[in-house]
């Protein structure tokens, strides 16, 4: 069985931690989770995994090293595993904005890096996990893409995406939660008590998710069905357009795109 070592107790790393268990994929005794504050993961340590504040010797027996903290701090815990890592070892990166070249400049040339990026809802195993790399074998891309798949599902792509995959799958968890608030908020406005609106709210998308997802189907071909001639879905649909609806999400899209790709270096 593989063994992982996790640097990073944050939302992702530890909801890949708890995810991989659910599933299956490892037991807790074959991942050890760092963080600096070990008083944080006293949970975790009691739920039988690995815990420790001493990056070095967490990755010592590790075969999957997942770096999972924020792109400003990866330097400073590259610089530190550096002088104990291995050639043999796998490095999966959830920074944001940080390439494989810019990894193996602080790790050397020698190692396997592996970059993904998943969202928050990989905490209930429903992520969209996109993963890339620059020259990892398939064996290698193949056990990566096992290990997200767990924990919810996985598309590889070229890693000059990678920017554009956070923008679209890990800030636009977000971008689909205003929306839904937004449903709510509406709901409101019409008459509902809130808690009932925002419940409305959460099925209706996703019913909407499952329907594009189960039927294979695309959105216009189901908005279609809803639209009838002189009907109220059509009027609401065209005032949102009219003030900017689809406009805003893809400038928004493609600004956070913009942002993720400068990260590292800000």
């Amino acid at each position: 069985m593989n063994r992982i070592t996790i640097i990073g107790g944050g939302n992702i790393g530890l909801s890949l931690a708890r995810g991989l268990v659910k599933a299956a994929y490892c037991d807790a005794s074959s991942i050890t989770i760092t963080r600096r504050n070990l008083s944080s993961l006293e949970e975790e340590k009691k739920d039988g995994f690995n815990v420790s504040d001493q990056n070095p010797e967490a990755i010592s027996d590790a075969d999957y090293i997942v770096l999972a903290i924020l792109p400003q701090q990866i330097r400073k815990v590259m610089d530190e595993i550096a002088p104990t890592l291995r050639a043999d070892q796998t490095i999966i990166s959830v920074a944001s904005g940080v390439s494989c070249a810019d990894i193996k400049e602080v790790l050397g040339q020698d190692k396997v890096v592996i970059r993904a990026m998943p969202n928050t809802a990989i905490a209930i195993g429903q992520s969209m996990t996109c993963i890339s790399t620059d020259q990892a074998d398939q064996e290698k891309i193949d056990e990566v893409s096992k290990m997200f798949e767990s924990v919810g599902s996985v598309v590889v792509i070229n890693e000059d995406l990678m920017t554009s995959a956070t923008a679209l799958c890990a800030c636009g968890i977000a971008f689909f939660l205003r929306g839904i608030r937004a449903a709510s908020q509406g709901g409101v406005e019409i008459g509902f008590h809130a808690h009932d609106a925002l419940k409305m709210a959460i099925q209706t998308a996703k019913g909407a998710a499952d329907l594009l997802l189960q039927m294979g189907s695309h959105p216009e071909s189901e908005i279609d069905k809803v639209t009838s001639p002189k009907g109220c879905t059509i009027a609401g649909l065209n005032e949102m357009e009219h003030n900017g609806f689809s406009s805003a999400f893809i400038k928004g899209i493609k600004l956070s795109a913009k942002k993720a790709g400068g990260l590292y270096n800000d």
